[in-house]
């Protein structure tokens, strides 16, 4: 709540982010009202524009309630105000969702029919589009050329998702869930109109591994996987090819991004090793598993009944930053490694950190304080980057994905071209 002034009146309210939410016509229009009350509740000032197919499965009254504004296709509504000219120029990000084939064959040919394929003709902002259609629609060359010259004019055009399609089909070709294209628009306005990672493939791993006992317990640790979560986002926003290894994440998967799923060190190992060669940056946010039982029971451990504890012999895990740095699958590769450290009689954190900079042999180090658990599954984060040439960055409290943007920053600085 804002306190009133000295006057009694309450200062006006700062507008939030103007966004353009275009809806072209397909089934799955009606899953733009999702992502519209998302936006709009998180501040942003939506505009609708949707096509008269989109009208079809949505119709105006909808959006107008959800908007709170006139929604209209025509480019002959309010003339005075020149909405075909005025609603691109003055947004901040323009999504579609549903993007359509039709929608995207007009868009990459610069066809400007409607209300909506002018605002793409007049936008100087991030444009996001987010495909849905029949998997046969989005595997024809005609599309898979439209969306390659998209990308190449610094559109963020997501992958669809699988599953489920119209009818009884499924494949490739549904709309990425709501949440997902909202947090892939709400990169786009944090990093803003940066493209810097374009033609670039990263990879990025997330969460905690387990390595098991027996059937019924493993260890792990507290890793929530958030923060790769958001360097993941924060990679594709900035136009990056994006391959995501998650360790039990909980987590729904970043739209637009290839995401492996492991479970123990080994096949997080693997995971990395094998996407590694074709990747300009490798960002190791996992926390791996240190050691792993040298056997796994095949059957629940029992309690004793002399109330001792059954020893468990360990053996030390594979240390994957420590070879994915020392023998670096391409030339000019960034290799990246996250510390959580706490301090101790022998060092504070930076001590050991810089130690382990050293150790491993990686050119980034971020270095998390988590003494008292502070971090782990905190929608904020704060963080030191370190440099193996000496300089350290030092990024204050924020949300995750302001310390994502920093890393990349650094990361981007010292890719070879």
């Amino acid at each position: 709540m804002q306190a009133a002034s000295p006057t009694g009146e309450r200062p006006a309210a700062v507008p939030g982010p103007r966004v353009v939410l275009g809806v072209a016509g397909g089934i799955a229009a009606y899953k733009a009202c999702e992502l519209l009350r998302r936006l709009s509740e998180s501040g942003h000032d939506v505009t609708v524009v949707p096509t008269a197919a989109a009208l079809r499965f949505v119709g105006a009254p909808t959006w107008s309630a959800l908007s709170g504004k006139p929604v209209s296709d025509e480019v002959w509504s309010d003339v005075h105000e020149v909405p075909h000219v005025r609603i691109g120029q003055q947004a901040d990000l323009v999504v579609v969702a549903p993007a359509t084939a039709d929608l995207m064959a007009k868009a990459a040919h610069g066809l400007a029919d409607d209300l909506l394929t002018n605002t793409l003709l007049t936008a100087r902002c991030p444009v996001v589009l987010a495909p849905a259609m029949h998997t046969e629609m989005w595997e024809h060359p005609a599309t898979r050329a439209n969306v390659a010259t998209l990308r190449e004019r610094g559109v963020l055009v997501l992958e669809p998702a699988e599953g489920r399609l119209t009818g009884a089909d499924t494949g490739k070709g549904r709309l990425p869930e709501p949440s997902e294209i909202f947090e892939a628009c709400r990169e786009v306005l944090v990093g803003g109109a940066r493209r810097d990672l374009a033609g670039r493939h990263v990879v990025v791993s997330a969460g905690g591994t387990r390595e098991p006992l027996d059937p019924v317990r493993y260890l792990g640790n507290r890793s929530s996987g958030r923060q790769g979560y958001a360097l993941a986002r924060a990679a594709l926003a900035r136009g990056a090819e994006v391959t995501l290894v998650s360790a039990n994440a909980t987590l729904p998967d970043p739209a637009g991004v290839k995401v492996l799923h492991v479970e123990t060190t080994a096949e997080l190992r693997e995971a990395v090793v094998g996407a590694a060669p074709g990747a300009d940056a490798v960002v190791m946010a996992a926390a791996p598993a240190d050691f792993r039982p040298v056997d796994v029971s095949a059957a629940k451990i029992k309690k004793r009944e002399d109330g001792s504890a059954a020893p468990v012999e360990l053996v030390q895990n594979p240390d994957v930053l420590l070879e994915i740095s020392q023998d670096r699958a391409r030339p000019g590769q960034v290799v990246v490694g996250f510390a959580a450290e706490t301090g101790d009689e022998s060092g504070g954190v930076l001590d050991h950190a810089r130690a382990k900079l050293a150790r491993k042999g990686c050119d980034l180090l971020v270095v998390n304080d988590v003494s008292g658990g502070a971090v782990f599954g905190s929608e904020d984060n704060q963080g030191m980057i370190l440099s193996a040439d000496g300089e350290a960055v030092d990024v204050p409290l924020g949300s995750k994905s302001q310390l994502a943007h920093a890393i990349w920053d650094q990361v981007t600085i010292r890719m070879r071209d």
